[in-house]
Order: structure tokens, then C-alpha cells, then sequence
């Protein structure tokens, strides 16, 4: 159902059982998939592609021009997933030629009001972005990772996937999968072990990881010879994981 009030730009495309309030503005370039839900007074513009079942609350702008001041008008992308919800005041920006061109949101995550997503962020999936979390242009934020409110990420900086950060955190480097971070700026604070339980994974990669983060942090070791040390002694998933992502940080992980 799309509201008498709303604009929909003859140029878009709707799917199917899709509802749209009064006021919102659905630019041209846009393509909404079957079963979305938009409030009213929702902004949306294009290039973007909006996947199935997604809940957009009121004032929320998505796919907007990105804030980058090299930014000079080129036909740059939104992606989103399916099923993800969008509360009051959230804003998300197109990328930029500089990068990919491209901002990629992926399914199942919850965006909390007056969250920020720059250009050219690649969010996961089954994210939690707590109340005015922001995160600024290129961070790639990894599945299942939680920001907590008003927590701050600086460009560039990877957030590993299962990481957890505290509220007003301002995180200036890479965190690592299952670490928590909080502080001005974050710092290792242990790991996400309840993430871990209630996300099922088994009792011997809780120990594996939970290891690895003491070699990692807290004997004294160089990040190499953590990293040495740590895939010598193990072979879990989880752990390998949790390696590659130190390993290929370009800015360096939270220490």
C-alpha cells in the first residue's frame, strides 16, 4: 500500500506487499524489494537496492550523497540486504569512487535511533548498532558484532565479526573477532564470551579463543609472535579467524 502523500518516483521499483507512508520520498534509482515497510516522512534516494522484508521508521535517510567533500556527484550505490530494521533519524550514505562505489549493508541487523553509516562502510549481517553509534567512511563492520551507544569508529578501522564495544567508546583501531573494547580511545577490555554461549559455539572454541586472547594480549608478546605462537598451538575455526583479521589489519588491532 503506498500512502496518497507519499512520493514515488516513476522511475522505481516496488515490489510486491510493500507499505509506504505519507510524506516519504522514494527517489528514481531505487528498488525496494517484496515486503518492506516504510513510515512516514522516510527518505530514500538512488542509486539503491533495498532487499525483502526491511522496516524503515519515520525520518530515517537512506542512500542520500555521502558528506566526503571529494564527492562530486558520480552515480555511486547503496546495497541492503533483507530484513533489517532502520529506527528514527538513521542516516546512510552512498559510497564513493575513491573506494568501490559502493556502501553494502547485509541482512538482519538492527539499526537503533540516530545511528550514522558513512560511504562505503560494509556492515555484515545480524549487526546491532546500539542509539547514535556512527561509524565513519570505509569501516567494515564484521556479523554479529554489537555497537554499543554512542560509540565512535574512525575511518578505515574493521570491526571483527562477534567483536562487542561499549557505550561512548571511540575506536580508533581494528578489533579483533570475539573482543570486547570500550575507553576513550577503546581498548581491549576481554572477550565477548556471552556472545559466544548464546550463539552456540561449542565449549572447546570458547577455550581456544579465550586462549588465544591472553597469548594475544596479555604476555607481553609482539603482535608476530602472538600470532606465531597462538597457530602453532591451535587449529580451531574460530581462532583462525580470529588470526587472519590481526593479520591483515592495515591499521593495527586495539592493544
Amino acid at each position: 500500500m503506498i500512502d496518497k502523500l507519499a512520493f514515488v518516483h516513476p522511475d522505481a521499483k516496488i515490489g510486491n506487499n510493500v507499505t509506504i507512508g505519507p510524506w516519504t520520498y522514494i527517489g528514481a534509482d531505487v528498488e525496494i524489494g517484496d515486503d518492506c515497510w516504510f513510515s512516514s516522512h522516510v527518505v530514500v534516494k538512488g542509486p539503491t537496492v533495498i532487499g525483502k522484508g526491511n522496516k524503515i521508521f519515520q525520518f530515517a535517510s537512506v542512500g542520500e550523497d555521502c558528506q566526503d567533500k571529494k564527492y562530486a556527484g558520480e552515480p555511486t550505490r547503496l546495497i541492503m540486504g533483507d530484513n533489517n530494521i532502520i529506527r528514527e533519524s538513521v542516516t546512510i550514505h552512498r559510497g564513493t569512487t575513491q573506494d568501490k562505489g559502493e556502501t553494502v549493508i547485509g541482512s538482519n541487523n538492527l539499526f537503533m535511533a540516530y545511528v550514522h553509516i558513512a560511504h562505503d562502510c560494509v556492515v555484515g549481517n545480524n549487526v546491532i548498532m546500539s542509539n547514535n553509534a556512527s561509524i565513519a567512511g570505509h569501516v567494515h563492520v564484521g556479523d554479529f558484532a554489537i555497537l554499543g551507544g554512542l560509540t565512535g569508529v574512525h575511518q578505515f578501522v574493521h570491526i571483527g565479526a562477534h567483536a562487542f564495544t561499549a557505550g561512548c567508546s571511540l575506536i580508533l583501531q581494528d578489533v579483533p573477532p570475539f573482543v570486547m573494547a570500550s575507553g576513550q580511545p577503546g581498548i581491549p577490555r576481554g572477550l565477548n564470551s556471552e556472545g559466544m554461549k548464546r550463539r552456540g559455539f561449542s565449549k572447546e572454541s570458547q577455550l581456544a579463543v579465550r586462549r588465544a586472547y591472553k597469548t594475544l594480549y596479555r604476555k607481553g608478546l609482539s603482535v608476530e609472535d602472538a600470532v606465531s605462537t597462538v597457530s602453532s598451538e591451535t587449529d580451531d575455526e574460530q581462532v583462525k579467524l580470529m588470526m587472519d583479521f590481526v593479520v591483515n589489519s592495515n591499521r593495527g588491532i586495539i592493544r
